[in-house]
Order: structure tokens, then C-alpha cells, then sequence
């Protein structure tokens, strides 16, 4: 009788003692390869809580979900700061890689072309790809070309052989938007002048 009473207690300090075992590993932080730079850990799923400079990565391999802490948060994630907890936030964007808030991308995937925090197939009506990114910019609309310029050569309308006459375009206000890229809005071209200047040599002010 004693011999199974003690056998009995001794399976429940068995018992007791794995139990204790299991806690210290979910509260410990360190005594798991996944649970550096956590406060307190879970042996199913991970980081729970993170130090305070760290953010807590959480994601889903099916229905499980682990958490990780990390100095900066991965491609797609934009790190969020709290009273209690610091998280890394996915992008709604799966295009995007990197955004400054959920709604807000500041740098697309590869094939997409950023714009106005957005990302796209291919640059918006009136964009155009911005030399050497990935970035769409606005195209400013001018308006009509003025008529050619009298044909000069170093302010004189004659008494030469060739000169070169100019037409401008103007953009309005509103339709520049600071940083917008501008087609050509001054051409030159050459022009045939006068040889000779009837009463005298012309020049212009």
C-alpha cells in the first residue's frame, strides 16, 4: 500500500515539475532560438511581448501565428509605436514594399510604379516614369506655341547670311505642380536673313 501511495506522489511531482518547466520556457526570454529580444515567450507561438525599442512581428503559417521581435520591421510592414507595445503593421498594399502608414506607400514592389502613395500597373494618364525609379511624375500641360520670332543674328535683323528665330509656350499655374516634369517650352530653329539692310542696319533691343 505505502509502495503505490508513494508511487502515486511521485508521478505527480513528475508531473508538477514539467508543468513548471513549460511555464519558465513560455516566460523566459532567450531559452528559445525565436525569442530574442522578448520579454515573455511562448514555446507554440513565439514572442509576445518585446522589449521596449523592439517591434513585435506577428504572422500566420496556416492557422498558427507566431511572433518575432525585430530592431526594423520587414518589406510590406511599417513599424507602429505604443504605450505598451510596439508592432509591426502590414501594408494593405500587397504590391507594396515599404509604406509610411497602412494606406501610404513610399516604395512599390518590382512591375509597380509609385504614385501619390499608390502603387500601379503602369503610370496614371498625364505621369511619366521618373528617370532612374520606379516613381510616376506629373506631366504639366502647356499651351499653345507663339508665333516664330523675327530672324536674328546678335540682335541684328540683317546683314547676314543665317540667324535663328524662337517661339514660347507658357504652362499655367495650375496646371504646374511643384516637381512636375515640363515638356520643351522654348524652340529655336535656323532661319535665312537679310544680306543686305535696305536704309541701314536693324537691331533688336
Amino acid at each position: 500500500m505505502l509502495w503505490i501511495i508513494f508511487m502515486l506522489l511521485l508521478f505527480i511531482s513528475s508531473v508538477e515539475m514539467l508543468a513548471q518547466n513549460r511555464w519558465k520556457k513560455q516566460a523566459s526570454a532567450g531559452l528559445l532560438e525565436n525569442c530574442t529580444g522578448c520579454v515573455l515567450c511562448s514555446e507554440d507561438n513565439g514572442c509576445i511581448t518585446c522589449h521596449h525599442r523592439l517591434f513585435l512581428l506577428i504572422w500566420r503559417d496556416g492557422i498558427r501565428q507566431y511572433g518575432m521581435c525585430v530592431h526594423t520591421c520587414p518589406p510590406g510592414y511599417f513599424g507602429v509605436r505604443g504605450l505598451e507595445v510596439n508592432r509591426c503593421t502590414k501594408c494593405r498594399s500587397p504590391s507594396c514594399e515599404s509604406c509610411f502608414s497602412r494606406d501610404f506607400c513610399m516604395k512599390c514592389k518590382d512591375k509597380f510604379y509609385l504614385h501619390k502613395g499608390q502603387c500601379f500597373r503602369q503610370c496614371p494618364p498625364s505621369t511619366t516614369v521618373q528617370p532612374g525609379t520606379r516613381e510616376c511624375q506629373e506631366m504639366c500641360e502647356p499651351g499653345p506655341w507663339s508665333e516664330w520670332s523675327a530672324c536674328t543674328h546678335e540682335g541684328r535683323t540683317c546683314g547676314c547670311k543665317w540667324g535663328l528665330e524662337t517661339r514660347v509656350r507658357e504652362v499655367a499655374g495650375a496646371a504646374k505642380e511643384e516637381g512636375a516634369v515640363c515638356p520643351a517650352l522654348l524652340e529655336t530653329r535656323r532661319c535665312r536673313m537679310r544680306k543686305h539692310c535696305p536704309g541701314g542696319e536693324r537691331h533688336i533691343a
